[in-house]
């Protein structure tokens, strides 16, 4: 099984960068970050429609073992273990990609919610982008220590 994250927005060296790194090095699982842009400056329910494009793009085809999960403020709030208990049944189910996908500013246009199989919330609050990835990278290093019943996680 392997992690795909798509994400709006490109980031440079720092310390939101360095924290999805040091969670990177520490999964077993394969993790493929896919970033990407638009630069045209567009009213923002065009901007959302065509980052959705982009983020469904960079999904890879013809994967009948793709799940598709939207990080959405208005998704389910799963704790650690249940996030853990769904991605250990994807795995168990023989899916090869678990894609995560982090829209912009502004929100996943309604395509990107439409094909979703899963619409995740980290909280009510709201977060920066760059630092949804780390936390998103925390929170798959835990379930990967939860499914293997390592004391990483303490509920």
């Amino acid at each position: 099984m392997r992690i795909l994250i798509g994400a709006v927005g490109r980031w440079k060296a720092g310390p939101t960068r360095d924290l999805f790194e040091d969670y990177r090095q520490r999964l077993t699982w394969p993790v493929e970050l896919k970033e990407v842009e638009e630069k045209r400056a567009l009213p923002e329910a065009q901007l959302k429609a065509r980052e959705a494009e982009l983020l469904l793009a960079a999904l890879p085809r013809g994967s009948g073992g793709l799940v598709t999960v939207a990080l959405d403020e208005k998704g389910q709030n799963l704790g650690s273990e249940a996030f853990a208990g769904r991605i250990g049944k994807w795995r168990d189910e023989g899916r090869a990609t678990i894609a995560f996908l982090i829209g912009g500013a502004a929100g996943h246009g309604s395509a990107v919610l439409e094909a979703a199989d899963l619409k995740l919330a980290l909280g009510a609050m709201t977060w920066p982008h760059l630092l949804v990835r780390g936390m998103l990278m925390e929170q798959l290093y835990r379930a990967q220590q939860i499914l293997a019943g390592h004391p990483y996680h303490r509920s």
